[in-house]
């Protein structure tokens, strides 16, 4: 056999970029996905958190959930999907629900303080049932 029938497979320069670019847009469509599924709607009369889980003025993230109680005795219930792509919002800091996939932030009323989401939480009905919170 000649030396010239054992040369390695060449790739061209064209070939090269073009996988390159392919690998790249992977990787960003890989980055922009959920890195959580989003919240799924759940029965009503399913418990969700304790009322003495959730402080005046505070929140908390359960079950694909968040409840605020902005006033005493007061609550309110939205989706934990994320208005921008869908993840689930996964912190509570100070007066702020946090989305750490691309840095959302919403109010505890569901408003957005800041994006890249624009539109709100989705509400979900909640109710007061004893000593538990429950989907409406």
């Amino acid at each position: 056999m000649k030396s010239e029938d054992r040369r390695e497979p060449r790739i061209d320069r064209r070939t090269a970029l073009a996988g390159a670019g392919a690998a790249a847009a992977a990787v960003t469509v890989a980055a922009c996905a959920p890195a959580q599924p989003a919240a799924r709607e759940i029965a009503a009369g399913t418990e969700i958190a304790k009322v003495a889980d959730v402080p005046v003025g505070g929140a908390v993230i359960a079950s694909g959930t968040v409840v605020t109680q902005p006033q005493a005795g007061v609550y309110q219930g939205f989706s934990a999907a994320c208005t921008h792509l869908g993840c689930s919002v996964s912190k509570i800091e100070r007066d702020t629900i946090l989305c750490r996939c691309h840095g959302s932030a919403f109010r505890f009323d569901g408003t957005v303080a800041t994006g890249p989401a624009e539109r709100p939480l989705a509400p979900r009905p909640v109710r007061v049932d004893g000593d538990r919170i429950v989907t409406a």
